[in-house]
């Protein structure tokens, strides 16, 4: 007879909101009664929470399954969950023999019954609706909603997660005030397009609503904002930004292109004007203020006039953190038949040279802030040289702030003073004050 707990694990693969998910996953899989380990060769059941956005995503999430499968223990369960599964749903149950589960976005606690019934469990669970963090405990995101209005023309987040769900202010208030009690210092709100948040709800953008409250929480020390779409970023959100202490003068503002017939083609709404205006009020409003942004090269019919144009935009409107990616032909998506692929070669190359150029820009702006003092957040200590972010640097996604000289009794999670003595072009030094 059977007398310990049957064990579970997740792989969780992709973006920060695909984390949350698999946080809510986790929690289930502990309220069933599985106990919760990073070990999947000793699991009794393996979750592989996957990623479908783009191909190399999708690569890195068949080999996560075919690897979880050769390595797990002998009559575990491996299930396959998430934007790959709900997305290729037919494909996957043909092609991918080693799942015993596949499923896709959401209802978590219907992939633990079903993760169950293969394990032989029987009986009534009550389920939660809690988080197991997988971040830090000093640091987590909050996702304010799921899915995604915009369909822009290259992307399939629409076709796997639907159009845009908003959470309510108050659950989200209240999800806050719990993550805040339980030690979180940081929060990150994050959703595909936070910047738009409570629009089907309120009649209108509220995110700046939104943050107010959360910023209210007493126990809160960082409120940081992720993901924004450049058309419902406005003067009274930034204004909102900046007349908050608790929230971070950081915000990451994805614009994709800057020429106005790419941005047509790609179906993003606004302007190209829109996106200069507000990078120049920021710019006015604060010289401090973070700016990152993503943009993406080789567009099916972009010209090299149009790449200039872009290349040109990010020199005179320099952003202070920048990710870049190719074109890829996403399936369902209407850019996918586009005319006028651009062959691979020229989409790197131009992809290169934006990157090549950005490490400079990078690395000016950070020089900026050599002599400056910072309040930072510790991430690691090793022999008196601690890990650090400040406002200026997000989880997971930008540099570090190498500070020496940390005295004996502080700990991942304090917050220290460090004057900036050296700057990279992601990373700096500091000592500490």
């Amino acid at each position: 007879m059977r007398t310990e707990r049957l064990r579970a694990g997740v792989i969780s693969l992709g973006c920060s909101k695909n984390r949350v998910d698999s946080e809510k996953i986790l929690a289930c899989l502990r309220d069933a009664g599985f106990e919760i380990t990073n070990d999947e060769t000793r699991a009794d059941a393996v979750v592989v929470n996957t990623c479908g956005f783009i191909e190399p995503a999708k690569q890195e999430s068949i080999n996560a399954i075919l690897e979880a499968a050769r390595s797990r223990k002998p009559g575990g369960v491996l299930a396959v969950a998430g934007c790959l599964s709900q997305r290729y749903l037919k494909e996957l149950s043909e092609e991918l023999p080693e799942a015993d589960i596949l499923h896709g976005v959401g209802d978590h606690e219907g992939l633990v019954e079903k993760i169950r019934q293969k394990l032989g469990q029987t009986g009534a669970v009550r389920y939660c609706g809690s988080r197991v963090l997988t971040t830090p405990a000093y640091s987590a995101y909050l996702r304010i909603a799921d899915g995604c209005d915009n369909r822009c023309t290259y992307c399939a987040i629409p076709l796997i997660r639907g159009g845009r769900r908003s959470v309510l202010a108050d659950e989200l208030v209240n999800e806050a005030r719990s993550l805040a009690q339980r030690g979180v210092k940081e929060i990150t709100l994050i959703a595909q397009d936070t910047s738009a948040y409570g629009l089907e709800l309120y009649g209108r953008p509220s995110l700046a609503e939104l943050l107010g409250k959360i910023a209210a929480i007493d126990e809160l020390h960082w409120v940081r904002v992720l993901y924004a779409y450049p058309n419902t970023v406005d003067e009274r959100l930034v204004d909102a930004m900046l007349g908050s202490e608790k929230i971070v003068k950081y915000i990451d503002m994805p614009i994709q292109h800057i020429d106005p017939q790419i941005l047509s083609r790609m179906n993003r709404h606004g302007s190209a004007e829109h996106i200069r205006r507000i990078v120049d009020y920021i710019r006015r409003a604060s010289p401090e203020f973070i700016l990152r942004t993503t943009v993406m090269t080789g567009f099916p019919g972009e010209t090299e006039e149009q790449f200039d144009r872009l290349a040109e935009f990010l020199r005179e409107h320099p952003f202070d953190r920048l990710g870049a990616f190719a074109f890829s032909p996403e399936d369902g998506t209407a850019a996918a038949d586009f005319p006028g692929r651009i062959d691979e070669d020229t989409a790197k190359r131009r992809l290169d040279a934006i990157m090549r150029a950005q490490r400079e820009i990078s690395r000016r702006r950070n020089e900026r802030r050599v002599g400056r003092e910072y309040e930072a957040l510790i991430e690691d200590i090793t022999n008196g040289v601690a890990l650090c972010r400040s406002y200026a640097e997000a989880p997971e996604v930008d540099g570090k702030i190498a500070v020496s000289g940390v005295p004996e009794g502080t700990s991942p999670g304090d917050f220290i003073r460090t004057r900036i003595v050296a700057a990279g072009a992601y990373d700096l030094k500091g000592v500490y004050l």
